[in-house]
């Protein structure tokens, strides 16, 4: 059993563990060998690694180390410590797993949210506060909610009437749509009518230089559960 981490330096006796930094990614031959990969970080990390990963033809099973504020991916699953994991793995008994479906916009990945609505404007506002005491942890992102909440409550119900705005997040799949947000993602195309577009994506602030925003499913992953 071979197994890769990303993002930390991880070491179990009996367990063959490479570890690398997210960046050196691309440099690594033949990632499609290795059984399990332990992505170290966030939901934006995490994002952004299945970005340069979910393409080849065998994709290993994910084991979540979170480390973020809020650690969305890992809550929904309920990961269990990745010490408990790799202890199970050197007993040679085998994880539980469940899937994590997998969504595109353009050429970008996303796991759970995407939009430019205020989820937007909290994403980018949480970061400029990432500074002091306040840097680490969700008590940024609870302080950008109240300062925005006056602009969400009135322009929020224009937002929602809005063809050029749009907000996914699927964790609230029970509500299929209504108005501009989508719970349940399905393929569908935005016309944004401008070539310069700031998109949060599961946390992240990206630009996208095309009007058309072509989203759609992608199939899913293998993510270690409890």
């Amino acid at each position: 059993m071979q197994i890769l981490s990303i993002g930390k330096e991880i070491r179990h006796t009996g367990l063959d563990i490479t570890s690398i930094d997210i960046s050196e990614i691309t440099r690594v031959q033949d990632i499609e060998r290795y059984d399990y990969v332990i992505i170290t970080g966030g939901d934006g990390r995490i994002r952004r690694t299945l970005q340069q990963l979910h393409d080849m033809e065998r994709i290993p099973t994910f084991i979540l180390n979170p480390t973020g504020s809020f650690n969305l991916v890992a809550r929904i699953h309920q990961t269990p410590k990745v010490e408990e994991v790799l202890d199970l793995l050197a007993r040679g008994e085998i994880p539980n797993k469940e899937k994590h479906h997998l969504f595109k916009l353009n050429e970008e990945l996303f796991l759970f949210s995407a939009g430019n609505m205020g989820d937007l404007q909290h994403i980018i506002l949480a970061e400029t506060l990432r500074f002091g005491w306040i840097e680490h942890g969700p008590f940024k992102y609870l302080l950008a909610v109240l300062l925005l909440l006056p602009a969400h409550l009135l322009l929020t119900p224009f937002m929602l009437m809005s063809a050029r705005k749009f907000f996914i997040f699927t964790p609230f799949r029970f509500i299929k749509r209504f108005g501009s947000f989508y719970g349940e993602v399905r393929e569908m195309t935005i016309d944004l009518q401008n070539h310069h577009n700031l998109i949060e994506l599961d946390g992240d602030v990206v630009t996208i230089e095309e009007n058309l925003l072509h989203i759609r499913p992608v199939g899913y992953i293998e993510v270690v559960t409890k």
